[in-house]
């Protein structure tokens, strides 16, 4: 949440710069274009949390950005925590493996930016209500 905050405000202090401060017109719409696109970021960001939720301590509930999608516990297949190579070194992501109604299957990743915490701690919280965890 604090760097969803710090765009927040960085849109705002660009978007004054641009209005304000800018004095060339191909910068001033640069630096608005900047500001909209934190700001939009931020508003998401703010918009989309808690991204996964446990309801009623059976039913998982993942939000979007156009709707929120909620899965009974014997939907969850599969949980866990898978570390990925990113910028020289392994991110931990939380995997979700979902069976859809349908016949088919849906695979859930979020990283500590959409979580909010370490994967592995949401890992264990999925394990304490009896969700289908790997360990």
């Amino acid at each position: 949440m604090p760097a969803l905050i710090a765009a927040a405000i960085g849109g705002l202090a660009l978007g004054v710069c641009a209005v304000a401060l800018s004095t060339d017109p191909a910068g001033r719409v640069l630096i608005g274009i900047a500001a909209v696109g934190l700001l939009v970021m931020a508003w998401l960001g703010m918009t989309q949390r808690p991204r996964l939720a446990v309801l009623d301590g059976n039913k998982l509930s993942v939000k979007q950005i156009r709707r929120t999608a909620v899965y009974d516990r014997a939907a969850v297949v599969r949980a866990r925590v898978v570390k990925y190579p990113r910028l020289g070194r392994r991110v931990p992501m939380l995997e979700i493996d979902v069976a859809l109604p349908d016949d088919a299957e849906l695979l859930l990743v979020f990283g500590r930016w959409d979580l909010g915490t370490h994967p592995e701690d949401v890992l264990a919280a999925l394990a304490r209500h009896e969700f289908a965890v790997e360990l």
